[in-house]
């Protein structure tokens, strides 16, 4: 998705801009652009629309907006272009030195731009998320509590799993200077996973995150969303090369915790080195335990290489958990913690 640089948008010394592409979303614009005049940050604004394409009456509907944007010390300039491509579907919201991540869909409260303001003032070199609520109700119940109940070890810990960025995209403030700085944001289209690219390029440079933990976004979903035109294959790659990259580069040996399909998967997917350093797969399941042993058909070794499958009681850390998380009624976090493992150090979830 589109994020401009915000430069030539930049407005006098010490008024915010707010840069906003919109592709056909004159639905949801009416709600989105009365969350931006409802917001309770006392600094002027000036907000600059990127016509992304728009074959709609969006444009329309921002103009219908204007009067009521400029009452509120908010000044209106619309930019754009007619290509038969949209170039993306964010809402970047560039304030003075701060960038804010808007999604056309989704609806602000009116402290998010204060609140989030102030956290990042405290982290500079952070990607500040917050808490969220998801429309419809009920819609990803699993997601949506993983979202709001992280801890704040768990930002960082728990960046390897399927559920992606452990602060979501629609969330995320941040600093011009660390933004830029971590940068150029991949554009590459259709099912290239740009937050997550962008997010685990921010973790490599040392960046933090952080969440304010109220609800400050209510986060809408639909099944035509463009997450959802991401390939899952290019996500697991992404995600097998990071936790080689951070986690077993720096570990001599360790265990797959699920001797089942995502256990299997990740054994091979690993690099020939990373392979090697798979002393057990262990699990709970007796049959799996029964048979003793993986044996990784595909492989070009000779004789090829098994993998002892155990109990987890009978396994050593540190451990790779390919279990998913909040999936087992609460009994494989209760297994963790009675083998008084410490995660970040003795296991990480990657499911």
């Amino acid at each position: 998705a589109q994020m401009s640089s915000g430069t030539s948008e930049r407005g006098e010394e010490g008024e915010e801009s707010i840069v906003m592409p919109v592709h056909n979303a004159s639905c949801w614009l009416d709600e989105c652009l009365q969350a931006i005049t409802h917001q309770d940050f006392s600094g002027s604004m000036e907000l600059s629309v990127y016509d992304d394409a728009s074959t709609d009456d969006s444009m329309k509907v921002v103009e219908g907006w204007r009067e009521r944007l400029e009452a509120r010390a908010i000044s209106v300039v619309i930019s754009g272009h007619n290509s038969a491509q949209p170039r993306g579907v964010i809402y970047m919201l560039y304030m003075s030195e701060l960038i804010l991540c808007v999604f056309q869909d989704d609806v602000m409260l009116p402290e998010r731009i204060r609140l989030q303001y102030e956290t990042a003032v405290l982290h500079p070199n952070s990607l500040i998320g917050c808490r969220v609520r998801r429309i419809p109700e009920g819609s990803t119940e699993r997601y949506t509590r993983w979202i709001n109940t992280t801890t704040q070890d768990q930002l960082i810990t728990q960046v390897y799993t399927s559920h992606g960025p452990t602060v979501v995209m629609p969330t995320w403030f941040c600093s011009r200077n660390w933004f830029h700085g971590v940068g150029p944001f991949d554009e590459g289209g259709k099912g290239v996973p740009e937050d997550l690219l962008f997010f685990y390029q921010s973790l490599r440079q040392g960046g933090g995150v952080a969440r304010v933990d109220h609800c400050l976004v209510v986060y809408r979903y639909h099944e035509k969303a463009a997450t959802h035109s991401v390939l899952e294959e290019t996500i697991w790659n992404l995600r097998v090369g990071f936790l080689q990259e951070r986690v077993l580069s720096q570990w001599e040996s360790f265990t797959i915790w699920n001797a089942g399909k995502q256990g299997r998967k990740l054994y091979r997917s690993l690099t020939p080195a990373n392979q090697k350093k798979v002393k057990a797969f262990c699990d709970v399941d007796e049959n799996k335990i029964q048979k003793g042993f993986y044996t990784y058909e595909e492989s070009k070794e000779r004789p090829k290489p098994k993998i002892p499958v155990v109990h987890y009681k009978d396994a050593s850390a540190p451990f790779i958990i390919c279990v998913k998380l909040d999936m087992t009624g609460g009994v494989l976090e209760e297994n963790l913690v009675s083998l008084q493992l410490k995660e970040g150090t003795d296991y990480y979830h990657f499911s």
